[in-house]
């Protein structure tokens, strides 16, 4: 018996919510023996609080770890249900790492899954993401702008190649991704946001 379209979505789409929903932050810091990773700076559990623990390698583990599990739910979904199924896993595994149902839906800000699904969609706009971000650290020094200035490039540059559904899929993505740093946009605003190596 055939699956319907409908059905292969959202079985990819809750697919890609458990692969998102690892909380691979909290897990290596506990693994490390730190303290909880809720209890300091932002309290959620991206690889940018791990880098408060003044651990790096658990910091990059972290971002590494978070963008494979957007990367892996995007390519399993692909090879059995397609590239709708592909998009579904996609939204499903950001919507993971942001609000895990075994955390209280108190997760990351989605950054390093971000670039994690751009990696399995359409590869070359993951490059296009990076040296966006990494551009704009280098000239401002806010981690926070540099993800939003990526983030509305992404869907632009989609679009512009021909990737409609996936530049739609993209806006939605990005606008979660600006709601996840709406505090940070505030501080931005204010003057008060810190600066890498700050």
């Amino acid at each position: 018996m055939l699956i319907s379209p409908f059905a292969d979505g959202v079985i990819a789409l809750l697919v890609g919510y458990l692969f998102g929903s690892i909380p691979f932050g909290l897990i290596l810091t506990r693994a490390a023996g730190t303290q909880d990773l809720r209890s300091i700076g932002s309290g959620n559990i991206g690889a940018t609080n791990v880098l408060r623990t003044g651990r790096k390698g658990l910091a990059a583990a972290t971002l590494i770890g978070d963008a494979l599990k957007g990367t892996a739910a995007v390519i399993l979904a692909g090879y059995f249900g397609g590239p709708n199924a592909a998009m579904a896993a996609a939204l499903g595994a950001f919507l993971g790492h942001l609000f895990p149902v075994w955390l209280n839906f108190r997760g990351g800000k989605g950054v390093a899954v971000y670039i994690g699904i751009l990696i399995g969609l359409f590869w070359p706009a993951a490059i296009v993401f990076c040296v966006i971000w990494l551009t704009t650290a280098i000239v401002t020094r806010y981690s926070s702008l540099s993800a939003l200035v990526a983030s509305v490039v992404t869907p632009i540059f989609l679009w512009w190649f021909g990737h409609l559904a996936l530049a739609s899929l993209f806006a939605v993505v990005t606008l979660l991704l600006f709601y996840m740093h709406r505090e940070n946009i505030k501080r931005l605003r204010a003057g008060t946001e810190g600066k890498i190596g700050k």
